[in-house]
């Protein structure tokens, strides 16, 4: 974000286009497919199915992370923007930037005041059409770039003014342990001295618990889950045969996350024309298409300083389910 603000006006940076993003699907399903055990990035749920499933997820009664953090922003956005004393927001993967609108207005707010937004997410369409939004309601220089956070973070503009970047949704918990301290290290290095840090972890509780937020009675998590396997078909012409692949939520303790799968109900073999590739399930073989990690308090501010941030503040809700941790950059 430049020193010199704008307000009202929309720039849209593209660093990823559709060719790019098609050789990043081809790229990751690949090495996916044919690794032991065999994988699909989360990233690829979210095509206009996918992310009506999720709307409809977020709505359902074991699904506790998105209203509860929802709430948790509409109670601390004012203390967490008056701590951080940043007048501009940076969010990686902002989505339709329905939650942010509690940070951007107590931003407004605060002692700092709101200059500008800038909107980090992969797809254009959503991208385009959110920041457009906020720039229409809050009349302040909006700056989206369509890009993948782990690899296009240098597309964030520095400018004279303190940034807030946040990281919302406990998206942090889709990333492996050594994913986690290298993006959380780039972040870190990311910060100017004034510039903060809002990190949104779930936090650890009982399994039972975790299993039903990402296993509903509905089918709908089930659904969503199963629709990545629609997407490969439409995007590497494909012939999964997605009602044969079964819904499986599972905790597991050693690495404190859920993982989700999708087990083959039979044996079979599927092709990805698009890639010449054809791909063997054996009876009850899963692949796995996500990972969530839950935390604890004490491990998050772990993780940070290692990655050269000090957390300064910290905000959960009454029943100690998830954990906004505001952060700064160590002392140099």
């Amino acid at each position: 974000m430049n020193a010199t603000l704008t307000r009202g006006r929309l720039t849209v940076d593209v660093r990823l286009t559709p060719d790019q993003l098609k050789a990043t699907l081809r790229r990751d399903v690949q090495g996916g497919l044919t690794a032991t055990p065999k994988t699909i990035p989360p990233t690829w749920f979210y095509d206009d199915r996918g992310c009506e499933l999720y709307e409809q997820i977020t709505r359902l009664p074991e699904y506790y992370p998105f209203r509860t953090e929802r709430a948790l922003l509409r109670r601390s956005a004012g203390q967490i923007a008056e701590a951080a004393g940043a007048s501009v927001l940076v969010e990686l993967g902002s989505g339709n930037s329905e939650k942010t609108r509690e940070l951007l207005s107590a931003m407004q707010r605060a002692t700092g005041g709101l200059d500008g937004y800038v909107a980090f997410d992969v797809s254009e369409g959503t991208l385009r059409t959110a920041a457009q939004a906020v720039v229409d309601e809050f009349d302040i220089e909006v700056h989206a770039v369509v890009g993948d956070f782990r690899r296009h973070l240098s597309a964030v503009p520095a400018g004279g003014r303190a940034q807030l970047i946040a990281f919302l949704g406990s998206t942090i918990g889709n990333f492996a342990p050594a994913e986690r301290a290298e993006f959380l290290g780039e972040v870190g290095a990311l910060l100017a001295p004034d510039d903060r840090f809002l990190l949104a972890t779930d936090l650890v509780k009982p399994a039972d618990r975790l299993v039903a937020a990402y296993d509903d009675a509905a089918g709908v998590t089930a659904a969503f889950n199963r629709n990545v396997l629609d997407v490969l078909n439409r995007e590497l012409d494909g012939d999964f045969a997605p009602e044969r692949f079964t819904h499986v939520a599972v905790w597991d303790p050693d690495n404190s996350w859920i993982e989700m799968r999708l087990r083959s109900d039979a044996a079979t073999t599927v092709t990805l024309r698009r890639l010449g590739l054809a791909v063997r399930f054996a009876d009850g073989e899963e692949v796995r298409t996500e990972v969530s990690a839950k935390f604890t308090p004490a491990q998050v501010a772990s993780e940070l300083a290692a990655a050269g941030m000090q957390a300064v503040g910290l905000w959960t809700d009454p029943a100690g389910d998830y954990l906004l941790t505001l952060a700064r950059p160590a002392r140099r």
